[in-house]
């Protein structure tokens, strides 16, 4: 699918890629909006970043679950997880966790606590091992593993 933009001389086609990457992009602003997590300095994140934010109740039960953690920020509610952009692409995340699409978390009167840095230059944890750790503590079978329904 793709839709034509531009003048009328010279149309311009937009991927449905390109489409979801913009509305990705896009980010709020006023009392509201929402702040990115940043990546601490000496880090560098060529994948991007979006995270996963869960519960702050869930995140001690799922350090020693990974075998590698990346950055992880917390507050009084919620331990946000830094994962590669698109981390979400053919996975439904189980409830009660939230994937958040650019590192985008909720406003707050301060930012969340950066509670975990891994060693190295890259911030993220390995999205596959997180979402089966998660699934685990949750009691939510994977995604893939699931009955297909006709």
């Amino acid at each position: 699918m793709a839709v034509r933009a531009g003048s009328a001389g010279a149309p311009r086609v937009l991927s449905l890629d390109t489409l979801v990457r913009i509305e990705r992009g896009r980010t709020g602003s006023g009392p509201g909006a929402s702040r990115r997590l940043a990546v601490p300095e000496g880090m560098r994140a060529p994948l991007g970043c979006d995270a996963v934010a869960m519960p702050a109740r869930l995140g001690p039960l799922l350090m020693p679950r990974l075998p590698r953690v990346g950055c992880v920020y917390a507050d009084s509610t919620h331990w946000w997880w830094l994962v590669p952009s698109d981390s979400d692409v053919a996975l439904e995340w189980p409830a009660p966790a939230h994937y958040a699409t650019g590192a985008l978390v909720p406003a707050a009167p301060g930012p969340p606590d950066l509670i975990h840095t891994p060693e190295g230059t890259l911030p993220y944890t390995p999205p596959i091992p997180l979402y089966l750790a998660l699934c685990r503590v949750t009691g939510t079978q994977p995604a893939w593993s699931r009955p297909i329904s006709a």
